[in-house]
């Protein structure tokens, strides 16, 4: 096959694609919510019933466990019916209601209504390190189809055929349960990915991935005729700090959590703690060391295992950095690595340190007083989590390094560890640059959905006309704000 003859099929499949998801999205959006609730369980349901063949072929295409791939299989059904039960309650659509008042000062209010309506088309980029979660149904197309937005999904060459098969009983559930066709569609291949993205029928996307494929795409999104939001989770250090009263009173403790994180899933986690600052003298050395006990693995394939040897080697080679844990690297696996360093070394040379290297490496930053935290946050870029360890006695001097954390991070965890995102209403993952481009929306959770829809306001507009949500009768019984105050209740409009 020529060149020119591949580039003709990715383009034909790219617009097949994008006008089926372009006729699918009036639809979806005129949709009833109970419509659109029925086809998030249709999909939750396909999901969960394909567990055993979606799992098989995610063993041989990722080398992740069984037991991690069939948490994520639930994690996946389980994301779709959060957003489905958030749909039916009405919270989705935030709808406000502010009727006429002839007498405002200092001029006459006119009937306001406002809701949150869907974008349209949606591309989505899967991630490489969870085949399922922040794939072809993961959070990013259950929230724009929460939103009623069609998806485009981009399939991640990590793993093709587990991709494949999502697709196919996702699609297939959706249709079944009413949805038009086209509401999720799979390119395959980053050409075909490129193009979608440039493409005027594509109204935003969302990419999980590196630093530099981030960066590249949201050129494109940006760059466009019509530019487009572009919502990338790029690249996190996500920081541990730990204080001396900490070391002193549960030390171990802190040593035998932070090696399970760091090279919990082979350090293949986005919220991985690359860096870890205790107090000289620590006395925790023999304890950090047992992550040379964890064992070798395989990485989930060698994009990202060649990734990660360049990274290991660049700190290597950062100037006074010594190895505490020597990580092995063979042909059929990789073994953490641990390494120290300085304060006054870091803050010499942050930038050596401060690139995320996805995989189970991380860093020791060892400080003399704690006061010295403050300027070492303040080197930090954005970050999805920071993390503090301290006792009850350390909070009183804490306020200042708090702040700056809070300035860095999405998720500042207390007396935890950042490997694991909670998938709730509350949760936050995201943060400033480069841990995302634009810290204001969060890829996991229920607002996620925010991303995927744009606010439409109704001014005098004829009852018959406005979406249901917004009519005096509240025919769908939700909770609505009406002339400021949240209420189930009917609207008595001077209309």
């Amino acid at each position: 096959m020529t060149a020119q003859t591949a580039s003709a099929q990715t383009a034909s499949t790219v617009d097949t694609t994008l006008a089926a998801a372009t006729a699918a999205a009036p639809v979806m959006a005129a949709a009833a919510v109970a419509d659109r609730v029925r086809w998030l369980r249709a999909a939750a349901d396909a999901v969960d019933a394909g567990v055993e063949d979606l799992v098989a072929a995610a063993l041989e295409e990722t080398h992740l466990p069984e037991g991690r791939l069939r948490g994520e299989v639930a994690r996946t059904s389980g994301q779709l019916r959060m957003f489905a039960d958030a749909l039916g309650t009405g919270a989705l659509l935030e709808a406000v209601i502010d009727t006429a008042d002839p007498e405002a000062s200092p001029v006459p209010r006119p009937d306001l209504r406002r809701t949150l309506r869907p974008v349209g088309p949606v591309l989505v980029f899967a991630a490489s390190n969870f085949p399922f979660a922040f794939s072809v149904a993961g959070g990013d197309t259950a929230s724009a189809l929460a939103a009623g937005s069609p998806v485009v999904v981009k399939a991640h060459p990590g793993h093709p055929r587990t991709s494949v098969l999502t697709h196919r009983r996702v699609a297939d559930a959706l249709e079944g349960a009413g949805a038009p066709s086209g509401s999720l569609g799979l390119l395959v291949g980053t050409e075909a990915g490129v193009e979608a993205l440039r493409d005027h029928r594509v109204k935003a996307a969302g990419f999980t991935g590196s630093v530099p494929g981030g960066l590249a795409l949201h050129e494109v999104a940006a760059s466009r005729p019509d530019p487009i939001p572009f919502y990338g989770e790029l690249g996190s250090i996500n920081p541990v700090f730990v204080t001396t009263s900490a070391v002193k009173q549960r030390g171990s403790e802190i040593a035998q959590g932070f090696v399970g994180s760091f090279t919990l899933g082979v350090g293949q986690f986005c919220t991985k703690p690359g860096l870890l600052f205790l107090p000289t003298g620590h006395g925790l050395e023999e304890a950090l060391r047992r992550a040379g006990e964890v064992g070798s693995a395989t990485m989930l394939h060698p994009g990202i295992r060649e990734g990660y040897s360049a990274g290991l080697a660049r700190l290597r080679q950062a100037e006074d950095v010594e190895v505490l844990v020597d990580g092995a690297e063979t042909a059929d696996g990789v073994s953490p690595s641990l390494l120290r360093t300085r304060l006054s070394t870091f803050l010499e040379q942050p930038d050596a340190l401060l690139e995320e290297c996805f995989g189970p490496a991380s860093v020791i930053v060892e400080y003399d007083d704690e006061e010295e935290l403050v300027a070492a946050a303040g080197r930090l870029e954005g970050s999805l989590t920071a993390t503090l360890h301290a006792q009850p006695e350390d909070h009183a001097r804490l306020g200042d390094l708090v702040a700056v954390l809070t300035d860095r991070a999405g998720r500042l965890v207390w007396n935890g560890w950042p490997t694991g995102v909670a998938v709730t209403w509350a949760m936050h993952h995201g943060g400033p640059f480069p841990s995302t481009v634009g810290s204001l929306h969060t890829s996991v959770g229920v607002t996620a959905v925010r991303r995927f829809q744009r606010p439409v306001c109704y001014q005098d507009t004829p009852e018959e006309l406005l979406p249901e949500e917004l009519r005096d009768r509240n025919t769908l019984g939700i909770e609505r704000r009406v002339d400021g105050r949240v209420t189930g209740d009917d609207v008595r409009s001077s209309r």
